[in-house]
This record gives structure tokens, sequence and C-alpha cells, in this order.
């Protein structure tokens, strides 16, 4: 054994900020991309419809962003129960706690 359990601990936990960070960024980014392309149509009067089909497919993959950001809530929220099994204290920091959306609250 090489790692000790409040090292990976921290590790994990740092990945899983990493990760809920560049959630949070690719949802920036497709909204961003969205209202440009709403702007465009609306400033150009190209017409209301134009790339319709493209503003749906970018909903759906922001539905899709949402639901892993659930998903990885919930991973978050069952990695601290294992953190608490294996280690008998509460790895994730309270300010951090407080931030966890419900999805990860609930599986906790």
């Amino acid at each position: 054994m090489t790692m000790t359990l409040p090292v990976a601990s921290m590790r994990i936990t740092g990945h899983f900020r990493q990760a809920e960070k560049a959630l949070d960024e690719a949802l920036l980014r497709q909204s961003e991309l969205f209202a440009s392309i709403v702007s465009a149509r609306t400033e150009t009067g190209v017409g209301p419809f134009v790339a319709h089909d493209v503003l749906l497919r970018i909903a759906r993959s922001q539905q899709s962003l949402l639901e892993a950001e659930g998903d990885l809530a919930r991973a978050h929220g069952r990695m601290k129960d294992i953190g608490r099994e294996k280690m008998g204290a509460d790895p994730c920091p309270p300010q951090e706690r407080e931030t966890l959306p419900e999805a990860g609250r609930q599986a906790a």
C-alpha cells in the first residue's frame, strides 16, 4: 500500500471539484453560445426560426450536462459516505458540504 486514506481522500476531493467546475464552465459556455445564436438571428433579421434545430440541440446538450451534474453530485455524496465508513470522519470540508447540490445531499 503506497497511499494513505487521507491522501486518497484529498486527491479524490480535488478531482471532484475539478469535474464540478468543468461542468459549470461547459454550461456557461453553452448558454453564451445559445444567446449568441439568438442575438445574431434577431440582429441580422434572418427570421425567427433560422437555426431552430441548432438551438434545440444545444438545449438538449445543456439538459444532458445538468443530468450529468446531478449524477456527479450523487457520486460525490456516495464517496462522502465511503469516506465516513473508512476514515470515521466527514472527508468533505464544511463549506463544501453546504454547496453540494440537493441531489448530492440526498445521496449522502
